[in-house]
């Protein structure tokens, strides 16, 4: 199992190197220049593949080998058709959308891709099902693969608006809030989540309130959608209930919190060297995420929250990048799979700066932006951020070899 884990975990890595390669591209082409490239094409198949082709791929074999470990038996050639399908219907997508944005290849993959994430969760929602000795985990990963299947309702309204060319704002700002929420809100988060309290059980088998806070989490994430749409007129009840939605999930995280914090060691054994840092920055940027979340209910935070494109960039990289990409990356160590060397050791540190560096530029470029002013050379100290990025992915990728 071990070995068919880090098969398809060195996929998921090379895929995140392209993912990195192709921010590069998009942030040279705003400093300089590359007028062959469509930008916003190239940031569709960018967001397309990172969805599909890292985040999802990595999270399917994550979810496949725990699958495995609980029915003691090797469901990897079960799930291998849908693991190369998500893997092609990602490439699909990186290769179509640069030439011609939303079109028929395009929206092809993608709506292949979506089938298959269903196919994937009927099929893991019956192993789930057969477990002998169920833990909250379970419920983690069925709110996670339920999120997906929602999710795809964004995704398919925003290839009829663009196929049919409808140009609606509203509509367009909705569809892909939509989209993006229940994917980083839902099936993200909410899959992390199952494979960190499976670590956390076995330090803390007795941890309080562990159903409540999964509920609080799974109960507030759809009214949590219309965060992500504070700049429409609402009505009072629905604002209140956003608010509430808001002070949830973080008052989830806090009680969370105080749960494991008094057996932090504990915990962070579980996460060997260098995952359990990894794992540290993953939690204070998610701690940040649902500060910013809950504050962004102010009205007067909100207009200027989503008045500016940096702003909207940094809350997105904050998410994608500070707390799911580097969870995947703790946890793709945590299974002590592969040797640590000085590549991936130096890779990993060059990846993390990148990632903060990245947040303070597009943060300052958004702040500078609310006071109309602009920092000078923005766009080019954001293309080093870039190159950082990249380069960290790149020694980690070639570092990657099999732990003897």
């Amino acid at each position: 199992m071990s070995a068919r884990l880090l098969y398809w975990l060195r996929i998921s890595f090379f895929n995140l190197l392209l993912v990195a390669l192709i921010g590069l591209i998009l942030r040279y082409k705003i400093a300089f220049s590359l007028p062959f490239i469509d930008q916003k094409h190239l940031l569709h198949g960018h967001s397309h593949f990172a969805f599909t082709g890292w985040i999802s791929m990595a999270l399917m074999a994550f979810l496949v080998d725990f699958i495995s470990r609980q029915l003691h038996q090797d469901l990897f050639p079960k799930y291998q058709w849908l693991l190369w399908g998500n893997l092609i219907t990602a490439y699909g997508m990186l290769i179509s959308f640069p030439f011609q944005g939303y079109g028929i290849f395009s929206i092809s993959f993608s709506t292949i891709s979506i089938f298959i994430s269903w196919i994937f969760a009927f099929l893991f929602w019956k192993d789930l099902n057969t477990i002998d000795r169920k833990t909250v985990v379970s419920h983690w990963f069925k709110a996670g693969l339920l999120f997906n299947a929602l999710s795809a309702l964004g995704a398919f309204s925003l290839a009829i608006l663009m196929a049919n060319k409808i140009i609606h704002q509203n509509w367009y700002l909705l569809s892909v809030y939509f989209f993006l929420h229940f994917q980083y809100n839902g099936w993200f988060f909410f899959s992390c989540m199952g494979l960190c309290i499976e670590k956390i059980l076995i330090t803390i088998p007795f941890i309080k309130n562990q159903k409540q806070i999964f509920w609080l989490f799974a109960s507030s994430c759809v009214p949590a959608y219309f965060l992500s749409a504070l700049w429409l007129p609402m009505p009072n009840t629905i604002s209140a209930i956003i608010v509430i939605s808001a002070i949830l999930q973080l008052l989830a995280w806090v009680i969370f919190l105080k749960q494991i914090l008094p057996k932090k060691v504990e915990f962070l054994k579980q996460f060997v060297k260098p995952a359990n840092s990894l794992l540290l920055f993953s939690g204070i940027a998610l701690s940040v995420k649902f500060f910013l979340q809950a504050t962004s209910t102010i009205p007067s935070i909100s207009t200027l929250a989503f008045g500016f494109r940096p702003i909207v960039i940094a809350y997105l990289h904050l998410i994608l990048l500070g707390v799911i990409s580097l969870f995947l990356i703790a946890n793709f160590f945590s299974a002590q799979l592969i040797q640590l060397n000085k590549l991936v050791i130096t890779g990993l540190i060059v990846f993390v700066f990148g990632i903060i560096f990245n947040e303070c530029l597009l943060m300052t470029q958004g702040i500078t932006a609310i006071i109309e002013q602009s920092v000078k050379y923005i766009n080019e100290l954001l293309l080093l951020a870039a190159f950082f990025l990249f380069s960290g992915m790149l020694l980690l990728n070639l570092g990657i070899k099999k732990r003897t």
